[in-house]
């Protein structure tokens, strides 16, 4: 029994850390973005990332959201 609820936790832990971080970063963009030194073509790109990062995020899909807001994130050199 104590081998499945550690098992258990351990495939928690990781989507709640995931989960925790997709705010972070969208506020992490949301600040690097109006004074980034990028291309048009390469902003719209990072709001479109952005706005898939949040839509991912809020259907619960965090690795998904997270790497699109990584992305993102490369993007915009942060």
């Amino acid at each position: 029994m104590r081998r499945v609820l550690f098992a258990f936790f351990f495939s928690i832990v990781p989507a709640a850390a995931l989960a925790n971080s997709c705010p972070s970063i969208m506020a992490a963009i949301d600040a690097a973005s109006p004074s980034a030194n990028i291309s048009e073509a390469d902003m719209t790109k990072v709001k479109e990332l952005r706005a898939k990062g949040a839509e991912l995020h809020a259907a619960g899909d965090h690795a998904g959201s997270v790497a699109a807001l990584n992305e993102a994130k490369t993007l915009l050199g942060s």
